[in-house]
């Protein structure tokens, strides 16, 4: 994959576009800016789907990012205040351009791990997005792109009420274990509040085994993207779109493994557990039975192309990552899930 022309063109065009866009008076409970998420895919993958038309359509929906009010300076002050969005943008692409990135991803990641609901998972999503192109690709317009998704998630940073105990269940007995949220109600910042009151939460978000060997990381946080890739045939009528990130969101730390510490890995797989879990109870309802998909000769091909005909930035990202899983189980439900994501997704 190269970060080609078109991705730095799109990076450019959504450079100064706030991460998200509607919401209230305060701004809170606005819809996610997926652009740059979207255009990575779009290119790694060489979709059919012409980016700079998708853009032009995209872009008008999305509101200007703000002008910075004052420095970051007490960076634990500011951490999961959105109004200082804007301070915290300004703040990591200076870092982004006064060091390494590798180094400030891996000093910032423990800071920003506990937060990771933030922005209903987005903020790590596209900080996951961000690495993959600049592995391949440093410069400017990617190393703000990473600066931007460290910046949503700075802003939006949102700890997740925490478990207890040692693990000892893999990520799709845990999946199937998962409690639901008695009321789900209201946006996901209302249903996440009310975890902490469902008993039986402590106990679910502590029961999967995280292995003792960081070596063994990578393959469990590959498992958990793939159960919740299949799960999504069975809950994903509950909330199509939401819970495409219960496997979206840990994909993201599983490419971002790669360029951190090895000291870091079972924290994110906790992390990104708590986070698939989180979304799952909150908006999964009883599983139901979902017809196979017909096998074809090329059902990747097929599934990308049904992606970029549909456009829709979820089906995207939700078909590149069945893709991945499917690459690593041959289990066909994989894209059987994505192929439901787009027949729910209007």
């Amino acid at each position: 994959m190269l970060v080609c022309d078109d991705l730095l063109t799109a990076y450019e065009r959504l450079h100064d576009a706030g991460p998200e866009f509607g919401g209230d008076e305060e701004g809170d409970h606005g819809l996610t800016n997926h652009g740059p998420m979207a255009a990575e895919v779009v290119v790694r993958r060489g979709l059919d789907l012409r980016l700079d038309r998708w853009l032009d359509r995209y872009v008008e929906r999305l509101t200007p990012l703000p002008s910075p009010g004052q420095p970051i300076t007490d960076w634990r002050a500011a951490l999961g205040d959105p109004r200082r969005l804007a301070d915290w943008t300004a703040f990591f692409r200076a870092e982004v351009r006064s060091r390494p990135w590798r180094e400030v991803l891996a000093s910032w990641w423990p800071r920003l791990l506990p937060g990771i609901a933030a922005g209903s998972t987005h903020g790590v999503i596209r900080v996951g997005h961000a690495v993959r192109a600049l592995r391949v690709r440093s410069g400017p317009l990617v190393l703000d792109e990473l600066a931007n998704g460290l910046a949503f998630w700075a802003a939006r940073s949102r700890v997740l009420p925490g478990g207890r105990g040692v693990g000892a269940l893999s990520p799709a007995a845990a999946l199937s274990a998962l409690p639901t949220l008695p009321s789900r109600s209201g946006l996901i910042a209302h249903r996440l509040t009310r975890l902490a009151a469902l008993p039986q939460w402590p106990a679910a978000v502590g029961s999967l085994s995280v292995p003792a060997d960081p070596d063994d990381v990578p393959e469990v946080l590959g498992a958990l993207v793939d159960a919740a890739t299949v799960r999504y045939l069975s809950v994903g009528r509950s909330s199509p779109v939401l819970l495409v990130h219960t496997a979206t969101a840990p994909n993201a730390v599983l490419h971002c493994l790669p360029v951190l510490p090895k000291d870091l890995w079972r924290r994110s797989l906790a992390a990104a557990w708590a986070a698939a879990a989180a979304v799952t109870v909150t908006y999964a309802g009883p599983p139901t039975r979902s017809s196979a998909l017909p096998r074809g000769d090329d059902p990747v091909g097929v599934l990308l192309d049904r992606a970029a005909d549909h456009q829709d930035e979820h089906v995207i990202k939700f078909a590149d990552t069945a893709v991945e899983s499917f690459a690593r189980t041959g289990d066909h439900d994989a894209l059987a899930a994505a192929h439901l994501a787009a027949d729910l997704v209007k």
